[in-house]
């Protein structure tokens, strides 16, 4: 019988993972601190030997010594394991694929659940812990026989959002130990037990994006093609340097000399067209309604529908109320269109009325729903 006081816990250098597997050792968990190798890009090439690698931030060397120092301090192992090549494929491969094909991916979803999660409890599971931890800001629970994921107690970290698209074969095996607690309890956690990082700055960026340089990123990665940038009365009014570089809602990088400023309506990858507006409150901007698709619903089973709750169409968004009800593509009510594809068995389209209409619905991005705190499910915006 597996020891479910045996937990593997994901660290990565950082403040809320280090207090993380403190809290679970102070409550008798036997931990095994793991450090997670993930792809980085490669800065260049000389006669096959590969210089100035760029590090991502959440496995550079220096995320492994704070790992090693906590670890050490608190008294447990810390290994190593190469995710590079999982990433790669799942994360960084699908994130430039999606901005190619017009749509604005989140890669901290799939990551979490096809990686630092999802992968990491197979290994686990392997070495013979039953748990896999994390320093997620979000609450977990078990109610009768199924798991219920909960905003954490601190809103402004909260990170359910992320982690809508994982099942209950997954939760049954995670901790999120930071669930109850506010940001600035742990970081006084941290210095109490004089850990390394306690002052150690969050980071808000993507990990495998060096600095903020995103659309040099996607620059390095794509063929880009400029093209006419026009406002929707078809006046031609600029040159954009390759719709990937641009999103719905986006103000800044629309760089037009002279008049402005203009905000992205629609990009048109079929006449390579950037089409603007120079009001920030467009009514093109905003809809009441979106198409969710490749549905994960946290209790494994489809709700009764239609189905009144909140959903945020991208992190830090306010919940704003909505019924969500079949996907009616053919105008028979009740129709669902379902279809077989990668890891996943079922992707589903379900439509998404809102209460008021809402800016910038971007596809590609993540709509979660929610009832309160428990997070229902989610979707990517079609």
């Amino acid at each position: 019988m597996r020891n479910k006081k045996k937990v593997v816990i994901a660290m990565s250098g950082g403040v809320d993972s280090s207090v993380a597997v403190k809290l679970l050792t102070k409550k008798n968990y036997k931990c095994l601190g793991i450090f997670l190798h993930f792809w980085q890009e490669e800065a260049g090439f000389k006669k096959k030997l590969i210089l100035n690698p760029v590090e991502n931030k959440c496995c550079s060397a220096k995320a492994l010594l704070d790992a090693r120092r906590v670890c050490q301090k608190i008294g447990i192992n810390l290994y190593t394991l190469n995710f590079r090549r999982d990433f790669k494929k799942k994360v960084v491969d699908n994130f430039l694929n999606e901005y190619k094909s017009g749509r604005t991916p989140n890669p901290c979803v799939r990551c979490n659940k096809f990686v630092k999660l999802g992968l990491l409890i197979k290994k686990a599971r392997k070495l013979g812990y039953d748990r896999v931890a994390s320093g997620h800001y979000a609450r977990l629970k078990k109610i009768g026989h199924e798991y219920k994921l909960y905003r954490a107690k601190d809103k402004a970290k909260d990170q359910s959002y992320f982690l809508y698209n994982l099942d209950q074969s997954q939760l049954k095996h995670l901790l999120f130990p930071l669930g109850e607690y506010k940001k600035e309890d742990i970081r006084k956690i941290a210095r109490k037990y004089k850990l390394a990082v306690a002052e150690k700055k969050d980071s808000q960026e993507i990990c495998f994006i060096p600095g903020k340089n995103h659309n040099n990123f996607l620059k390095r990665h794509l063929k880009l093609k400029s093209g006419l940038i026009k406002t929707m009365d078809d006046k031609t009014v600029g040159r954009h340097h390759g719709l990937p570089l641009y999103t719905i809602g986006q103000r800044r990088g629309v760089e037009i000399g002279g008049i402005g400023p203009f905000y992205v309506l629609k990009c048109d990858y079929k006449t390579n067209t950037l089409y603007v507006a120079d009001d920030n409150h467009d009514p093109l901007l905003y809809s009441d309604k979106l198409i969710a698709k490749n549905v994960n619903w946290i209790s494994g089973k489809e709700p009764k529908l239609p189905l009144a709750c909140a959903a945020v169409i991208r992190y830090r968004h306010k919940p704003t109320k909505c019924i969500i009800s079949p996907f009616d593509k053919g105008g028979k009510e009740g129709f669902i269109l379902k279809r077989k594809l990668d890891e996943v068995n079922y992707y589903n389209k379900y439509l998404v009325k809102f209460s008021k209409p809402q800016r910038a619905i971007t596809p590609g991005q993540s709509v979660v729903f929610y009832r309160r705190d428990e997070v229902l499910g989610g979707g990517i915006i079609n």
